[in-house]
């Protein structure tokens, strides 16, 4: 296929951070931005054209500081990872919620009809609401769901705001959808997935509550960014893709792992016989699709997945 030049935006988040590493490993030229100043930053002075420039501060919610990305570069494709993450976040900071994913989209489906780039989009499992049956990426198209928290509900509206953008503009673009990635690189804050929490916690002999009655998959971060990564091979504007695990688990065996490899006490774990408000119970996630198209493969199974994340965690918390 030959190099290409790619925007990641929300670079320096869990998959944006592997994403570009895999990327240019595959010999692509890659620039990123996030929120925070870093190494290989190009100043608003300075020429992103240079070589040796990788990396702009950049919110995406600001207009100015989106365009002038594209005015300095020209890109083939975007991923656009950034996004506010997760239903608790929503609740918490919802003004930035609403502000990064739904006008930070917005901006950059503007900027897509001046500079006609392929767009990649992260959406989310939360999309899917309580939606009892398979998830299938046509679930949307037959039954009327509804999101169960403001962060579910943003993503949606971005779905939304990218199907409404091809139909008057004939425009390239692709959703995926991700379920409950994970793995080493994710380090903790309150917001991130129930398997970097429990793992941190137990890690650091600090209770974790267990809500029975609810399944996952679990994605291992590195098989998640090497199907994104994929994408650009084999791109099919106005395809939307599942990105999930293979094997449905509770979150009672998720958490027999995490104590299994954490060697925490379990009277740590505080067993609530309810569900969690405001979550799903259950998603059962059709990844056909991803397969096929993708080459979408669950090579590390939970156990094992768990078991790396653990050595990482202790590592970078030098335990």
């Amino acid at each position: 296929m030959g190099a290409k030049k790619i925007l990641i935006t929300g670079s320096k988040g869990v998959i944006g951070t592997w994403l570009a590493n895999i990327l240019r490993s595959k010999g692509h030229e890659v620039f990123c931005i996030d929120l925070q100043h870093d190494v290989g930053e190009t100043g608003y002075e300075q020429k992103m054209s240079s070589s040796e420039f990788y990396y702009s501060r950049c919110d995406i919610s600001d207009y100015r500081q989106i365009a002038r990305i594209f005015e300095h570069k020209n890109f083939d494709f975007v991923y656009n990872c950034a996004a506010e993450f997760g239903r608790w976040n929503g609740e918490d900071f919802y003004e930035q919620v609403w502000k990064t994913n739904a006008i930070g989209l917005k901006n950059i489906l503007r900027l897509q009809i001046i500079f006609k780039f392929k767009l990649i989009h992260f959406s989310s499992s939360e999309v899917y609401g309580d939606f009892e049956d398979v998830m299938s990426e046509d679930v949307m198209e037959k039954y009327e769901i509804k999101q169960l928290n403001d962060y579910a509900l943003s993503k949606w509206v971005n779905e939304q705001q990218i199907r409404n953008h091809l139909a008057q503009y004939n425009l390239s673009a692709v959703v995926v959808r991700i379920f409950n990635t994970y793995g080493p690189g994710e380090f903790y804050h309150p917001y991130r997935s129930v398997n970097a929490k429990f793992c941190y916690n137990l890690l650091h002999s600090i209770p974790i509550d267990l809500y029975t009655g609810h399944k996952r998959t679990s994605t291992y971060l590195e098989d998640t960014v090497k199907t994104l990564s994929n994408i650009i091979d084999n791109f099919k504007s106005g395809e939307t893709y599942n990105i999930g695990g293979a094997k449905l688990h509770t979150i009672e065996e998720l958490v027999d792992k995490v104590v299994k490899y954490t060697n925490a006490d379990p009277t740590l774990v505080k067993i609530h016989n309810y569900s969690e408000k405001m979550t799903t119970k259950q998603k059962i996630v059709d990844v056909s699709k991803s397969i096929k198209d993708l080459n979408h493969k669950n090579s590390i199974d939970l156990d094992e997945g768990i078991k790396k994340t653990v050595e990482w965690m202790k590592q970078y918390y030098n335990i």
